[in-house]
């Protein structure tokens, strides 16, 4: 039987797809045309606002009652509310800096909450057609195949991802470091990717165990926190208490046990709201 959601999801899908043409058409041009946001590795391209107004455009089309919340319309003042009407959160390409490099690492990330809790979600790397997938209580999938968390439980067997940011400010700089050198020595493997939504992706498949980040938006860790916890993983603050989507702060884990090994050890930063 439909449901809305499979119609929602379809919808939304479709438009996805449609926007990941324009990145695959544009992620080998030359000196793409860019603007400074925060800091000057804080990066939107003119391909972020097409893809994010395609999206907007095309779903409030459909459905008019949505609401959304999308990274460059708040960069461009629109309010960053979540109710419980439902609600588009989009980053229309997550991992910005690689696109600019033409690292084919990066994505469109778009949840629909409802009541706010995640419904479904899409995360599609067009350049080499990597299209994740979830809907609320019917599992993750990659390119139409379920996908699990590899439960990992033991924090030295574990491969870890986090970030650098965007952020040049000197005290989450020292706590980056910090956490660095803190976990080389306690973790089969360290990596920083470059793209929020699918470090949150390689946690579901189970590639990696772990990421955690201080600085993120909500529109970076909406779809994949419904990926995590679809396939089976765990999603909480980094300092071991339940998420709160606006902290900025986010851990996911192939498992309780071990997200709670690693909340112990990170040395903790907090984020202004829009630094």
């Amino acid at each position: 039987m439909t449901t809305n959601n499979d119609v929602f999801f379809e919808a939304a899908l479709k438009c996805v797809k449609r926007a990941g043409e324009l990145i695959r058409e544009k992620i080998s041009v030359t000196n793409k045309a860019t603007e400074v946001k925060s800091s000057e590795i804080d990066l939107v391209t003119e391909t972020d606002m097409q893809v994010e107004n395609l999206l907007i455009k095309s779903l409030s089309e459909q459905f008019s009652d949505h609401l959304f919340i999308g990274e460059e319309s708040v960069a461009g003042g629109s309010k960053c509310q979540l109710t419980n009407s439902p609600t588009w959160i989009i980053d229309p390409i997550d991992g910005t800096m690689n696109f600019i490099h033409h690292l084919p690492h990066s994505c469109i990330s778009i949840a629909l909450f409802i009541d706010k809790e995640p419904a479904l979600a899409i995360v599609y790397n067009p350049m080499i057609e990597q299209l994740f997938t979830a809907k609320k209580g019917d599992g993750a999938y990659l390119n139409g195949r379920k996908i699990q968390v590899s439960g990992e439980t033991a924090i030295n067997k574990a491969l870890v991802i986090m970030e650098f940011g965007t952020s040049r400010d000197p005290e989450k700089m020292k706590v980056v470091a910090a956490n660095q050198n803190l976990l080389m020595t306690q973790v089969h493997g360290l990596r920083a990717l470059g793209s929020a939504a699918l470090d949150m992706a390689m946690v579901a498949l189970g590639a990696a165990d772990v990421y955690f980040d201080f600085g993120i938006h909500i529109w970076d860790i909406a779809a994949g926190e419904l990926l995590v916890t679809e396939a089976g993983g765990v999603i909480m603050d980094p300092s071991g208490s339940p998420i709160d989507r606006f902290s900025r702060r986010v851990l996911v884990a192939s498992s309780q046990v071990l997200a709670k090994q690693l909340s112990e050890k990170l040395v903790l930063y907090y984020p202004m709201p829009r630094d």
